[in-house]
């Protein structure tokens, strides 16, 4: 038979701070022999499509034409 789970205040908060501000994404909690001894959280960003090409303000945005452009669109 499966042995009860043992959560104390700490692994509740470290949940609750994991699940907090994820908007798209999951929280995976890994148990033990009862016991929690892990926990993942992976987290996905969407994107509008329509804003992603036009930006915020609406205007169209020069595409990059290679790679490189690319990489310095994104960051900079």
């Amino acid at each position: 038979m499966a042995k009860p789970i043992v959560l104390d205040q700490e692994w509740l908060e470290r949940i609750a701070t994991q699940v907090n501000g994820l908007e798209y994404g999951s929280v995976l909690i890994t148990v033990h022999d009862g016991r929690v001894v892990q926990i993942d959280r992976t987290e996905r960003k969407r994107f509008d499509a329509a804003t992603a090409k036009t930006g915020q303000t609406g205007q169209q945005r020069q595409e990059p034409t290679n790679s490189t452009d690319k990489l310095k669109a994104v960051n900079g």
